[in-house]
C-alpha cells in the first residue's frame, strides 16, 4: 500500500475531509481478516485432508499472531480476548447442560472413572512439572489444574462436525464436563496455594478463591433463573427462548467481568443449573447448533494468536511434549483401570482416547492466572501453555479419531457444507 501514500497525500491537499494514511491496518479490520483466513483454512484442511476444522482455526490464529508472524500485535490480540471468553463461556454452557446428574445417579461409575482419570492426571501433571519443570509446588499445582481437564468445547463441536451419536460419544462428552468441572473446583483452590507461597498473605489466600467459588455459583445460578423465567413466556423451540438464552448468558458474563470472577466458570455454572432447574424441559430443545460454528471460529482463532510460540525453545518444546504425553497417560489409564462393569476395555479405551483434547479452556484459566499474578505468571505457565499449543493441533484428531472408530460418526456427503 506503500506506493498510494503520495497521491492519498496529495489529494488531501485539496479534499480536507481524508484522514492521514494509515500506517497500518485498523486492528478490528485485521481480526476480522483473521477470522475470514481461520474459516477458509478449517473448510479447507477439513474437505481436502479430513482433518478437523478447529485445527485450520486454531492455525490461522497462531500464524498471524504476535508468536509467529505478528501481523497481530500483543494489543491487538488483547482486544479480541475479550470476545473469545464470551465464545467460550456460551459453549462451556451448553457443556454444563450434559451434566446428566441423572444418568450419574443411575451410573455412579461414570463419576468414578471421572475421578480416577482427573485425580491421576493431576498427581501425575504435578510430579512432572515440579521434577522436570523446575516450578515451585504452588505454579506446579497451577499447571496440573489447568491442563488436568479435557477440553468440552472441542469435544462438543468435534461430535457435532462428524454428527456422532452413541454410546461412546455421549460417555466422553459427559466425562469432559466432569473432568472441566473437577479442573475448575482445583483451579480456586490453587488461586489460595498461589497467594500463601508467594507472600503468606493468608487472607486472600482464603478470601480469593471463596469469592471466586461463591461469585460463579451465585451469578450461573441468577442466570439460569432469569433465563428459565423468561423463557417459559415464549413458545419452546422457537428463535426468542434461543435469544433469551444467549442474552442471560451475556448479561452473566457482564456481572462477572465486574466483580472480577472468572466468565468461563459462571457460564459453565450456568449452564449446569439450566440443566439442574429445567424440570419442566422449558429450554430442553433451545440451542445453538449453528451459532456453535460462529464461537468457534472466534475461539479458536483468537486462542491460536494467544499462543506463545515464540517463547519455544527446544528445551520448553521438549517438557510440553513431556507433560502432554505424562497426561495423556494418566487419563488413559484411568478410564481403563475403572468403569470395568460399564463397558468392555476396547470401549473404555475408545473413551479415554475422546477425552484427550486440551485446549481454549486451559488457555484461558492460564491467561487468568497470569491476569492475577503477571509478574511470576507469564513465566511461571509457559509449560501448560505451550502443552495446549501442542494438544490444539493433536487433540481434535484423537477425538475425532475414537468417535470414528467406535462407529458413531456419519459419513459426510460429497460437498457437504455446515
Amino acid at each position: 500500500m506503500m506506493p498510494i501514500r503520495p497521491a492519498w497525500e496529495g489529494l488531501r491537499e485539496s479534499l480536507f475531509f481524508l484522514p492521514p494514511f494509515p500506517a497500518q491496518l485498523d486492528p478490528l479490520a485485521l481480526s476480522a481478516l483473521m477470522l475470514i483466513g481461520g474459516l477458509l483454512i478449517g473448510e479447507a484442511l477439513f474437505r481436502r485432508v479430513g482433518v478437523s476444522r478447529l485445527v485450520g482455526y486454531v492455525l490461522a490464529g497462531a500464524l498471524a499472531g504476535p508468536g509467529f508472524l505478528g501481523w497481530l500485535d500483543p494489543a491487538s490480540v488483547a482486544v479480541a480476548k475479550p470476545i473469545a471468553d464470551v465464545a467460550l463461556g456460551l459453549l462451556l454452557l451448553e457443556t454444563g447442560r450434559y451434566l446428566d446428574l441423572g444418568w450419574l445417579r443411575a451410573n455412579p461409575g461414570l463419576l468414578t472413572t471421572a475421578l480416577a482419570e482427573s485425580g491421576l492426571a493431576f498427581a501425575t501433571i504435578f510430579a512432572f512439572a515440579y521434577f522436570a519443570g523446575g516450578l515451585s509446588p504452588a505454579w506446579s499445582a497451577a499447571t496440573a489444574a489447568i491442563t488436568m481437564a479435557s477440553a468440552p468445547a472441542v469435544v462438543l463441536l468435534i461430535a457435532q462436525e462428524n454428527r456422532a451419536e452413541g454410546q461412546i460419544t455421549q460417555r466422553t462428552q459427559l466425562l469432559t464436563a466432569l473432568s472441566c468441572a473437577l479442573s475448575f473446583v482445583v483451579f480456586t483452590a490453587v488461586l489460595g496455594g498461589i497467594y500463601a507461597e508467594r507472600s503468606g498473605d493468608w487472607l486472600n489466600a482464603v478470601a480469593h478463591p471463596l469469592w471466586v467459588v461463591c461469585g460463579s455459583v451465585g451469578i450461573g445460578m441468577l442466570g439460569a433463573r432469569l433465563a428459565l423465567a423468561m423463557a417459559a413466556l415464549q413458545a419452546k423451540g422457537s428463535a426468542a427462548q434461543v435469544f433469551i438464552l444467549v442474552a442471560s448468558a451475556l448479561l452473566a458474563t457482564g456481572v462477572a467481568r465486574m466483580l472480577a470472577v472468572p466468565v468461563f466458570l459462571c457460564l459453565f455454572m450456568m449452564g449446569a443449573a439450566l440443566n439442574l432447574a429445567d424440570r419442566d424441559k422449558v429450554l430442553a430443545y433451545a440451542g445453538l447448533p449453528q451459532g456453535h460454528w460462529l464461537l468457534a471460529i472466534v475461539l479458536f482463532v483468537v486462542t491460536g494468536a494467544m499462543l506463545p510460540l515464540h517463547e519455544l525453545s527446544w528445551t520448553l518444546g521438549l517438557q510440553a511434549l513431556g507433560l502432554v504425553l505424562v497426561r495423556g497417560l494418566a487419563k488413559f489409564a484411568g478410564v481403563l483401570a475403572s468403569g470395568r462393569r460399564d463397558l468392555p476395555p476396547g470401549r473404555r479405551a475408545l473413551v479415554g482416547l475422546g477425552i484427550q483434547p486440551l485446549s481454549a479452556t486451559a488457555i484461558v484459566m492460564a491467561a487468568e492466572l497470569i491476569a492475577i499474578f503477571p509478574e511470576v505468571g507469564a513465566q511461571a505457565l509457559l509449560l501448560p501453555l505451550l502443552a495446549a499449543a501442542l494438544m490444539e493441533f493433536v487433540g481434535p484428531q484423537l477425538c475425532r479419531l475414537a468417535l470414528k472408530r467406535a462407529g458413531e460418526t456419519a459419513p459426510s456427503p460429497a460437498g457437504h457444507t455446515r
